[in-house]
């Protein structure tokens, strides 16, 4: 008994950690019934200790809670770029529909239906590279966030918490 008591009748510091190590495995395993079968097969109880090992010091906290706000302010980042994206593309079709009218009115009646149709073709090829430049824009976000998904795995492994490596595979 003297060696988990510590002064005063206090439980010792390796009593303590025991304690917390247990009542973290516990609240995993309760958060791993949750999951479906095909995921909860994979966190076996060695793994689940291991984590509930890691997260005792607070450490790992403290760089979930960094990897988290870098992550937010990636995607508050990405964000703004596609609405400016959007934006710009909104102006783009002002400016031409602007053209369009003042083309319009200042158009002989002879001249109308080759306006209209190089005016048509105008507005078709806005929308082609609008769509393009979108498509693009979501590309590079769709492979800036993946990339902060093998950081954050990386930055994870490197701490030492268990089932971390940096992986592209989406299981």
């Amino acid at each position: 008994m003297a060696g988990y008591l510590g002064t005063y009748g206090e439980p010792s510091d390796i009593t303590r950690q025991q304690e917390r190590h247990y009542h973290l495995l516990s609240e995993l395993q309760n958060l791993v019934k949750d999951l479906p079968s095909s995921f909860q097969q994979r966190l076996s109880y060695t793994t689940l200790s291991d984590l509930a090992l890691a997260l005792i010091d607070g450490t790992v906290f403290e760089i979930v809670q960094g990897l988290l706000e870098i992550q937010h302010l990636t995607e508050k980042n990405l964000y703004n770029q596609r609405v400016k994206l959007h934006a710009e593309h909104r102006g783009l079709k002002q400016e031409l529909l602007k053209k369009h009218k003042e083309a319009l009115q200042s158009c002989k009646a002879h001249n109308l239906p080759v306006l209209r149709s190089t005016q048509q073709k105008e507005i078709e090829a806005l929308e082609q590279r609008i769509r393009e430049e979108q498509r693009m824009m979501d590309e590079k976000i769709v492979l800036e966030l993946d990339q902060k998904v093998i950081d954050q795995q990386s930055t994870l492994e490197k701490a030492g918490v268990s089932g971390f490596y940096g992986t592209t595979n989406p299981q």
